[in-house]
């Protein structure tokens, strides 16, 4: 019988899927929108591996609906917030993410909002759309410099260093905090978290949601960044406190924000008030949207899957698990 792969989405970008349909049956979700958890779990009775997004519920309720075939869970996502990694761990289940293929691409996101937030040209660009530009004035769509301002880093992984490398073309101080990366190097000076917040002038966020992560970014660590600041997140949606946020930016207490990621996603009709600010640039998890790069994380999820199904271990799975089946995960591990 031939071996089934759960595909959550129809349509994945690339030829990824192509490949895996060359050694096993793909059952595909094929409805608009995000798949409920019990469509998915309908759909994975009997699965040898599943394909998922970053937003698909990894749970006890999926790995049971497929069954002791189940061997792999492969993610088109670097991260990984929306597994449960113990439930797979316990049924003996691999998951795998997308490291290493879509830092440069979201590092170039995280510097567009950078652009984007300290200079205004949200806000210009919608006065010019909407006939608001009607005359020249100085002291019009004023924003703050990039160039030679302080960049402080949250996280120091493969899309932290990326975007310090960018920076350096900027003649930005980079600085950045760090528990898994505390030393020096050419492009950053490690600091701690408190002065990080306290002298940079543009504060970016690099780190996955965890239970140590959420919330990262409230009221008192806002109330430490200075009035001329701007906060920019392609992390994750959780690691901003966004009702701290949007009272911070509304009093003056922040200068700007730029936000690729939410704490509710997708929005829907339901827009974050966030949107209606001027300072605030939103856009809709877009970091590793370009054709290259998302074709390579399916590549990556569907080349994980054709390895474990072969018996070879998977090539990235989540950091400190298992990449064979049935192996029990390890306890240790510092975040990709």
């Amino acid at each position: 019988m031939s071996m089934r792969v759960l595909v959550t989405r129809d349509g994945l970008p690339g030829r990824g899927v192509e490949r895996l349909g060359a050694v096993a049956e793909p059952v595909f979700h094929t409805g608009d929108g995000k798949p409920e958890p019990a469509e998915l779990a309908a759909l994975a009775a009997g699965a040898d591996a599943v394909l998922a997004l970053g937003n698909d519920l990894v749970d006890a309720a999926l790995l049971d609906a497929a069954g002791p075939s189940l061997r792999v869970v492969a993610l088109a996502s670097m991260g990984y917030d929306n597994v449960v990694a113990a439930a797979a761990a316990e049924r003996g289940v691999v998951v795998t993410h997308t490291p290493g293929v879509l830092a440069e691409t979201t590092a170039d996101l995280a510097f567009a909002l950078i652009l984007a937030a300290r200079r205004r040209l949200g806000a210009a660009s919608a006065d010019l759309a909407r006939g608001g530009w009607d005359v020249f004035r100085m002291h019009d769509y004023l924003g703050l410099d990039v160039h030679g301002a302080t960049l402080g880093l949250i996280g120091y992984g493969q899309i932290g260093r990326a975007v310090a490398r960018r920076a350096q073309g900027f003649g930005m101080r980079v600085v950045h905090h760090d528990p898994y990366a505390r030393v020096d190097d050419a492009l950053s000076a490690a600091t701690d978290l408190r002065s990080l917040l306290a002298q940079s002038d543009i504060v970016s966020l690099h780190v996955p949601l965890t239970d140590a992560t959420r919330h990262l970014i409230s009221v008192r660590e806002l109330a430490l960044m200075k009035p001329t600041a701007t906060l920019i997140s392609t992390a994750r949606g959780g690691v901003v406190d966004e009702d701290a946020l949007l009272h911070a930016v509304r009093e003056g207490r922040l200068h700007s924000a730029g936000l690729d990621v939410h704490e509710r996603e997708p929005m829907g009709t339901e827009v974050s008030p966030l949107a209606a600010e001027e300072n605030v640039v939103m856009l809709p998890h877009i970091g590793s949207a370009t054709h290259a790069t998302r074709a390579a994380m399916v590549d990556l999820a569907v080349d994980n899957i054709l390895d474990v199904l072969a018996d070879r271990p998977a090539r990235t799975p989540l950091p400190g698990t298992s990449a064979v089946p049935g192996r029990p995960a390890r306890t240790t591990g510092a975040p990709a």
